[in-house]
């Protein structure tokens, strides 16, 4: 695998002195913790991540301002360093910003890990800086740098820095696909419509706290009608006339939407040209009026979905489903599984080797192929990253099962632990004794799936938009591979135990 590229010299500095951690007695979890800290602190340090990390920031900081001075360079450089150390440590401990800023201004151990510890005054990062820290750098630059991690812990030279007893395996890997779902309530199409009004009027009270105003009536008596009109709408269900009910309900639901859309529309106008009245910047107008143009964008489309499904009793092809009017690129997904026969959300593909390293991931932003379709790819990115040959067996569930695999696998000379559909081609293949065990082993990559989901993602990923929740998706990967690799056996324990 090449380093990424191009980098940026790291500027040297003076480490800053730290007083000792203190030694903490009768916590058995704690002194657990400390001894991960410390482990994933060589791991970041010796496998050269971290130095690859902050080159990649410098990179792009002098990419953006290229006239920037020696100073400016060297806070960006530390911002670099902790905004690592910082996101590791929220994605282990599964903290939110605020509650992260808090635990960081709580406990040494944690501000010695994000090199936040002075003999001084302590200062620690607030939730916005945090924030700024889990945007750091897209996911296209972290994938090398996670490759880079991987790969360190499997070469010989690369385990021996590690201290590790022995380097982890790439010649066997599984893979299984997810969903990963969106941060949204159920998508019912008539609730749809009482976000736009309740998103909209919520700008236009904002616009006229700041002194541009339009001639209607206060907001809030738009935002009061449609909560009004919701509530008809649930307990319309229950009424023995319960589609008319419900049409008549719609209709008023569109009328008000309607006068909604345009005060809207209006005071998006005003504020567009008459922003400098008000004591907002030009930036802050703009987040307000893409706002406002994300909703109304979506909402002739949400009003005829909603028609066609409530007053048509016609179905609307999922490809034409308007899910959310702020999460764009939610998709169904067609589970079949005993929770949920949809999801709703967006396709995640992972790949792990024997010691639950994950080696492979992809988040798919439009609607995900099939699984079978999904195999050649993985074993391309893998084979760039890791070096052509290194995989040599492959396990995975019936989905991922089709002919044109079954071609590409023999190809390459991979072995195909693939489960196969037909029950004939199955019962047969039980007799190898390979065959079977990459089976058996592949129902723990089920409960990797869910360990990185729940442990690490959380539930549910509150990332907004596709581009954040794909960089999540990246640091998580990053976080759960160190602590993989910190719990794994070290050269040390092993001369202990012989």
């Amino acid at each position: 695998m090449k380093n990424p590229s191009p980098t940026a010299a790291i500027l040297p500095f003076q480490p800053t002195l730290c007083p000792a951690l203190p030694t903490v007695l009768g916590n058995v979890d704690y002194r657990e913790f400390e001894r991960q800290l410390r482990r994933i602190d060589q791991l970041l340090f010796l496998s050269g991540v971290e130095k690859s990390f902050v080159a990649q920031s410098l990179s792009r900081y002098d990419q953006q301002f290229p006239a920037a001075k020696t100073k400016a360079r060297h806070r960006h450089q530390r911002h670099s360093y902790r905004a690592l150390r910082c996101n590791v440590l929220r994605g282990l401990l599964g903290e939110d910003y605020r509650g992260m800023s808090r635990r960081l201004a709580e406990c040494p151990l944690f501000r010695w890990f994000c090199g936040l510890e002075e003999l001084a005054a302590v200062r620690v990062p607030g939730k916005s800086t945090l924030q700024d820290y889990a945007h750091w750098l897209p996911a296209q630059t972290m994938r090398p740098i996670i490759e880079q991690l991987i790969l360190a812990a499997h070469q010989p030279t690369g385990a021996a820095a590690l201290e590790l007893a022995r380097g982890i395996e790439l010649e066997t890997v599984w893979l299984d696909t997810t969903c990963l779902k969106t941060n949204i309530h159920f998508p019912v199409d008539w609730v749809l419509l009482g976000d736009a009004v309740r998103t909209l009027m919520k700008a236009t009270r904002l616009i006229r706290t700041h002194g541009l105003k339009q001639r209607m009536e206060p907001p809030e008596h738009f935002l009061k009608a449609m909560n009004r009109l919701s509530l008809q709408m649930t307990f319309a269900r229950r009424a023995k006339d319960s589609k008319k009910q419900r049409k008549k309900t719609l209709r008023l639901m569109k009328q008000q939407v309607k006068v909604v859309a345009g005060h809207a529309r209006r005071h998006r106008e005003l504020l567009d040209q008459e922003w400098a009245q008000t004591d907002w910047t030009r930036p802050q107008a703009e987040q307000v009026l893409r706002r406002m143009d994300g909703v109304l964008a979506l909402l002739p489309q949400a009003q005829k979905q909603a028609h066609e499904r409530i007053i048509g009793e016609r179905r609307v092809d999922n490809t034409d489903k308007v899910l959310s009017l702020y999460e764009r690129d939610t998709r169904v997904i067609v589970r079949g599984k005993a929770g949920g026969e949809v999801e709703f959300g967006n396709t995640l593909l992972l790949a792990e080797q024997k010691e639950g390293v994950i080696v492979d991931w992809q988040l798919h932003r439009a609607s995900a192929p099939a699984d079978a379709r999904q195999l050649p790819e993985s074993m391309e990115r893998m084979a760039r990253a890791y070096g052509i040959g290194t995989i040599r067996a492959l396990g995975a569930d019936r989905g991922f099962s089709s002919a044109a695999n079954q071609t590409l696998l023999k190809a390459k000379g991979i072995y195909d632990g693939i489960c196969p559909k037909p029950p004939a081609q199955l019962k047969e293949r039980m007799a190898e004794e390979r065959f079977v065990q990459l089976q058996r082993r592949r129902s723990q990559t089920e409960g990797r799936i869910a360990i990185f989901k729940n442990g690490f993602l959380g539930r549910p990923l509150r990332a907004k938009g596709f581009e954040h929740r794909e960089m999540a998706v990246s640091w998580q990967v990053l976080t759960h591979n160190l602590w993989v690799l910190a719990r794994l056996e070290q050269k040390q324990e092993l001369a202990l135990a012989a």
